[in-house]
């Protein structure tokens, strides 16, 4: 999840790091393109971090960000026809921004994570920044007046009344919230695997010393004894995923979580036989016919077979893509 913004934050973790990058972004597109507005690269004068679309197209973006490094260029906006010059199948227009990325900037953005922001950036004239929230109120500025912007449209470039341009960049948070019950070897490996996709994972088990000592950035260990109450509480629309270490502590998941109001997606690992225990258990103890049939299990997508942990990891991880994709539509 936003890697190149993890890398941005590292980079100038500390005050006295050269710490020196710049921020790319596809800020206009017209026709087939590789990706879309508000996808990121970062580049500095040895490395990149995230993709922009790959091939020609990002290698010439990666020439040119570091061409401004070298000549302490600020910020420019660029058109690529990737057709004609790029030599590049899908045949559309991208406008690329380039920025120098601001230390403060970074860090800023790094701490709202969780929470959608919007990156204002003047690509004429005097430099000017500003980092706003989700709303559009003033989080941090270096300009005393911002144009007005569409929050509707997304990551777009606009004019103000001046005629001077700028970028109106959605860093949004990720919508899908994952709750995963079990910090055991599958459960391990499916942290692995969502560890750079645009989710949330809340990480839940009572074995504290389980918990890997590094976890990544878009994971929040929960280490309680009383994992119901998390499922309960839990927002609207979170996916759970129960993996814990006792059939008994399944059964009591599954039972809070299937009589939940709305209808979260559930998945439960197991086997068919399992399923057929707890589907009899869970009708005794009140769960609905419906939702019982709306239960994932087992879980992961058909036709891989594989029951290494990070086969099941792949498994689910597709399964649960699928899902969110579905759930955006």
């Amino acid at each position: 999840m936003d890697d190149w913004l993890s890398s941005a934050a590292a980079l100038y973790a500390e005050p006295a790091a050269p710490g020196r990058a710049v921020l790319v972004t596809v800020a206009i597109v017209d026709g087939s393109v590789p990706r879309e507005p508000g996808a990121r690269m970062l580049v500095d004068a040895a490395s990149q971090w995230d993709t922009i679309g790959g091939g020609h197209l990002e290698l010439c973006a990666a020439e040119t960000a570091r061409a401004m490094l070298a000549s302490g260029e600020a910020r420019r906006l660029e058109r690529f026809p990737l057709g004609p010059s790029l030599g590049q199948c899908c045949g559309g227009v991208v406008q690329l921004a380039f920025e120098l990325l601001d230390r403060d900037h970074a860090a800023a953005l790094a701490a709202r994570r969780r929470d959608d922001s919007w990156r204002m950036v003047a690509l004429d004239g005097e430099p000017a920044l500003a980092l706003l929230d989700g709303a559009g109120g003033t989080i941090q500025a270096s300009a005393h007046a911002l144009p007005g912007f569409e929050r509707s449209r997304g990551t777009h470039v606009l004019r103000d009344a001046t005629g001077r341009r700028w970028l109106a960049d959605l860093v949004a948070a990720p919508r899908a919230h994952l709750m995963l019950f079990g910090a055991g070897h599958v459960g391990a490996a499916i942290v692995r695997a969502l560890a750079g996709l645009p989710c949330r994972v809340t990480w839940v088990d009572e074995r504290d010393d389980l918990f890997p000592s590094e976890i990544p950035d878009n994971v929040a260990v929960e280490a309680t004894d009383t994992p119901e109450a998390l499922a309960r509480l839990a927002p609207a629309g979170t996916s759970f995923l129960v993996m814990t270490h006792s059939h008994a502590l399944d059964q009591r998941l599954a039972d809070t979580i299937l009589k939940r109001p709305g209808h979260d997606w559930f998945g439960l690992i197991g086997s068919a036989t399992k399923r057929v225990q707890f589907e009899r258990r869970l009708l005794e103890r009140g769960v609905a016919r419906e939702r019982l049939d709306a239960m994932v299990c087992p879980v992961g997508v058909p036709g891989i077979e594989g029951k290494q942990p990070a086969v099941i990891a792949i498994a689910v991880a597709a399964q649960l893509l699928m899902v969110w994709e579905q759930e955006r539509i």
